[in-house]
């Protein structure tokens, strides 16, 4: 399972920034998964929850957000954001399309104490 390899990349992130601002612990962790990003959800939250112990995180909330794929056409040039995984412009049924979001995990917030 890479997910317990992402969570502890994270907890040494959120580590490094609770000490680098002189925080005692972290309060809250917020991140952003793609659908597309090969992360389940899910796995992660368990992960985190095992391995947030006897560290700066152990009090944290961990919030998921879940991104779903935005793509941009290059046919109509419109952007939407895709209901399932399903690759073509919803406007003008175009395959050319580029992903604008959805593929990654991003940290997007930590509450320090």
């Amino acid at each position: 399972m890479h997910e317990y390899s992402i969570v502890q990349s994270l907890l040494d992130s959120c580590e490094e920034n609770a000490i680098k601002n002189n925080a005692k612990k972290v309060i809250k962790v917020v991140i952003k998964i793609g659908v597309m990003s090969g992360v389940e959800p899910e796995l992660l939250r368990s992960a985190f929850e095992i391995f947030k112990e006897k560290t700066l995180c152990e009090e944290a909330e961990f919030v998921i957000n879940i991104q779903q794929i935005i793509v941009k056409c290059n046919n109509c040039l419109k952007e939407s954001v895709l209901v399932g995984i399903e690759y073509f412009c919803p406007t003008c049924n175009s395959v050319d399309l580029d992903i604008l979001d959805g593929e990654d995990m991003y940290l997007m917030q930590l509450e320090l104490e």
